[in-house]
């Protein structure tokens, strides 16, 4: 792709692999995706011009993973500001716990949590697709109508500017067009569950450095619950719930948005950039596909605010459904792959929903006798070790894993059995000497991790061909990679992944989830398994 234009091209009069609705971070992190696998896409976006207000505002580790799978970490980097302690803060605005956050390794190659600055994200995202001839990005329409059949989607388009109706033939339509999905609408699907009847306020800014706490706090004092962080480019936020009595218009006077954020930053010192109310949600679509029509982020699930998981899980959603999409359009795979898109997704999706709803009502309460139950108890456990490891390692957060779907055996055969898991990602060193992270050896397409010994490295060889994929020999600490296809483990952690699974082999799919992991002797099961032969 050369550049982006929001009249009629070629890419928009004939036939494309896929249509993405929607070209917020979702849908286009989806198109940087399928475009890295050489598929046609064409995105679609109803304003004319970048989205200026800064929304979503933090993502995580995972996050970022997927980010450096689409070939953008590096570029997205300079415009992203690592989260190194978040304070809870209780009754009275006192202290209660901390998480020491660069102190927390999840083992997948970042620190856990980082704040961004929407546009300034979109815009690396969507520069990326011009890597892409194969993807369009057109703005200023909107889909209007589309009609499905047993070979493809028939896309009807409206140019907002023009009036301009025209048509778009695609194998699969994609969804991402947030909470009030066009797409959803017209298949007749809406969102269910519940929305808080308590609404908030979400205010952005900007503030020099010295003006305002450098650090996060999750604010859990009952007279003013919420969010004080510190993003990139000089951005504040702060997000809080409103009080039983409170009306949004009453607080998004200018007078009372002063009063909000006066206890965290001086109001003459910051430049208050947005103020909006919103309502939490959560929220899921029935039904996440339909058809060749698949829902993608908020489109098909909308959560509350308080683990900072909602674009996160759009982006999670992305990196597992785009793979699949490109090996069934190549026709390396059978259609019933895309069943598992939802299949494995929506379990880690409701789980993510459930605690964040629970450390909402724990954290976000106006009642103030069980907040001080609450601070106390956050005090008191602190002193078990066992307790504090788990708080200040963000223990509570759910883990990336796929309990049942495209797996060896269909299903995790155990909490940690290694298919399903989501494969760490330590620094590896290279036979040149350079250290690198390790998926920025393993390629776009599946990987198959093999234990340093001839016949290991040999099969894995074969498979990985046979798979369209990246051969990758690991060796241990202290033994010099020798080929371009070996690295050498100098952490130790990737010998002990294979040493705790008890396996010689390791086929990570695109996704880094692992497929199937299996001692040199079952090496035929995963051949089995893949359908290919050994």
């Amino acid at each position: 792709m050369q550049d982006f234009r929001d009249e009629d091209t070629a890419v928009g009069t004939g036939d494309v692999d896929v249509v993405v609705a929607g070209a917020g971070p979702v849908g286009v992190l989806a198109a940087n995706l399928l475009g890295l696998h050489g598929v046609r896409v064409l995105v679609l976006e109803r304003d004319s011009t970048p989205h200026a207000q800064p929304r979503a505002f933090s993502c995580d580790d995972e996050a970022l993973r997927i980010y450096q799978s689409a070939g953008l970490v590096d570029a997205l980097m300079p415009d992203l500001r690592q989260s190194r302690r978040v304070t809870y803060t209780g009754v009275g605005r006192r202290p209660i716990a901390e998480l020491r956050l660069s102190e927390v390794d999840f083992g997948f190659g970042y620190s856990p949590i980082w704040f961004f600055h929407q546009p300034l994200l979109e815009k690396t995202l969507r520069e990326g697709l011009r890597r892409f001839e194969s993807v369009e990005l057109r703005l200023g329409t909107a889909v209007e109508s589309f009609e499905q059949d047993p070979t493809g989607v028939t896309v009807r388009l409206h140019d907002l500017a023009s009036g301009r109706r025209s048509t778009v033939r695609a194998r699969y339509l994609v969804g991402c067009d947030g909470g009030r999905s066009t797409v959803r609408g017209l298949l007749g699907l809406s969102l269910e569950g519940r929305n808080e009847e308590e609404p908030g306020i979400t205010i952005s800014g900007t503030v020099a450095e010295q003006d305002a706490p450098s650090e996060s706090s999750i604010v859990c004092d009952p007279l003013r619950p919420g969010f004080v962080g510190r993003g990139p480019a000089g951005q504040f936020r702060l997000e809080f719930r409103l009080h039983p009595r409170e009306t949004g218009a009453e607080l998004l006077q200018p007078g009372s948005v002063r009063r909000v954020i006066a206890p965290y930053v001086n109001p003459d010192r910051m430049k208050v950039e947005r103020a909006q109310i919103y309502s939490f949600r959560c929220l899921m679509a029935p039904r996440w596909r339909k058809g060749r029509t698949f829902l993608v982020g908020d489109a098909a699930h909308m959560m509350p605010p308080f683990m900072g998981q909602g674009l996160v899980s759009g982006l999670r959603d992305a990196a597992n459904l785009a793979w699949k999409l490109a090996r069934v359009i190549r026709g390396h795979a059978p259609e019933a792959l895309l069943d598992t898109y939802e299949q494995e997704r929506r379990p880690h999706v409701r789980a993510m929903l459930d605690v964040s709803v629970r450390l909402g009502s724990v954290f976000q309460t106006h009642n103030t006798p069980m907040a001080l139950v609450r601070d106390s108890l956050m005090r008191g456990i602190q002193c078990v070790p066992s307790v504090r490891r788990f708080v200040e390692g963000f223990r509570f957060k759910p883990p990336p894993s796929i309990e049942e779907g495209w797996l060896l055996g269909g299903r995790r055969s155990g909490h940690d059995a290694p298919e399903g898991s989501y494969f760490p990602q330590p620094r590896v060193r290279l036979a040149s000497g350079e250290e690198r992270l390790l998926d920025d050896t393993l390629g776009s397409g599946f990987a198959v991790l093999s234990r340093k010994r001839e016949s290991a490295t040999r099969a894995a060889r074969g498979l990985a061909m046979a798979l369209g994929g990246r051969a990758v020999t690991v060796g241990p600490a202290g033994m010099r990679s020798t080929g371009s296809d070996e690295v050498e483990d100098f952490t130790g952690k990737l010998e002990g992944w294979f040493t705790r699974h008890g396996v010689d082999f390791a086929v990570v799919r695109p996704d880094r989830f692992v497929f199937g992991a299996v001692p040199l002797g079952r090496l035929h099961a995963l051949h089995t398994a893949l359908g290919v032969r050994a």
